[in-house]
């Protein structure tokens, strides 16, 4: 891994970009899709995420970490919600995004060839709300903490 500011969640991302440099092996899962810590520091965490076509995650925020994501290989798409409904937005490889405290979205790949991306929180994640959007409303579906469900 390359040195980068740590200020800036998707330079770090971007010095995570090469599997070859990760303490774990990238792999696929048919069942779910597969992630790992790849670093924890003293105020952020970096992941790895793996995502055969059609796995993605349901809408959830970061339980109040700010963060950043790069997607490495692949594509993805990012749902937003703005206006009372979902709004995607496509990322190929290289390109990442931003994302504050509050920001709530889902992620998915829906091309026709796997995906990796590399994410980083700030603090490291303890919880993750999950929503369903209803009548142009986020409503809480449940509430994952760290060291229980991932």
């Amino acid at each position: 891994m390359t040195r980068t500011d740590p200020s800036d969640l998707l330079a770090v991302a971007a010095g995570w970009a090469d599997p070859a440099g990760w303490p774990v092996r990238l792999r696929f899962d048919p069942a779910e899709r597969w992630y790992a810590r790849l670093a924890v520091d003293h105020d952020h965490e970096v992941w790895a995420l793996s995502w055969l076509p059609g796995q993605g995650t349901d809408l959830h925020d970061h339980g109040g970490s700010a963060g950043a994501f790069l997607v490495v290989a692949g594509t993805l798409t990012e749902e937003t919600v703005s206006g009372a409904r979902l709004r995607p937005h496509r990322l190929a490889a290289g390109a990442g995004r931003r994302f504050g405290a509050r920001h709530v979205h889902a992620v998915t790949n829906r091309g026709d060839r796997p995906a990796v991306s590399v994410h980083v929180y700030r603090p490291a994640l303890r919880r993750m709300t999950h929503y369903r959007l209803v009548a142009g409303r986020l409503r809480v579906a449940d509430v994952a903490k760290a060291g229980t469900a991932w």
